[in-house]
């Protein structure tokens, strides 16, 4: 194995490992609290209250599930465009509401909602998004991480060939 690859094998091991902790982290943090996370989403002014009462009950299990999957490394492409998709709505939505004035906590790590004025931290909140779209972006282009349900497979075809 050379440097290179090594060096690819432990960027990509810590991108999907790191992303899976950030969805089980913030997906569990929701749903130990699906009011919280219901008003969260609210907070946010873009859907019908049904529509946002509905994301908020789904959101943390499908952060649960993509955390779960980028853990094992079961379809690790497929579940960091999912990822990429989910920040982006979160870094849209953070932007609209500072676009729009509205003082509300992202709700990204439970919480949420109304916030004093200048309590808001949007600025951060893309940042960090961003830098989770950067993990996901690298698994998007290489997925096989070591450790992985993926890789498992794929060194087991390359074997039998």
């Amino acid at each position: 194995m050379t440097t290179r690859q090594r060096v690819l094998d432990a960027v990509t091991l810590v991108a999907r490992l790191g992303l899976a902790a950030v969805w089980l982290v913030s997906g569990s943090i929701k749903a130990a609290d699906l009011t919280q996370t219901r008003l969260a989403v609210r907070a946010y002014r873009l859907l019908p209250v049904s529509v946002a009462d509905t994301v908020g009950l789904i959101l943390p299990f499908l952060e649960l599930a993509l955390g779960l999957l980028l853990l094992v490394g079961l379809a690790t492409r497929l579940t960091a465009v999912l990822s990429a998709v989910v920040l982006l709505v979160f870094i849209g939505g953070v932007a609209s509401a500072a676009a729009r004035g509205l003082s509300i906590d992202c709700g990204c790590f439970g919480g949420g909602g109304q916030v004093a004025a200048g309590q808001t931290a949007y600025t951060a909140e893309i940042l960090r998004d961003t830098g989770f779209l950067v993990l996901a972006a690298v698994l998007v282009r290489w997925p096989w991480t070591p450790l992985s349900v993926d890789r498992f497979v794929l060194d087991r075809a390359a074997s039998r060939a």
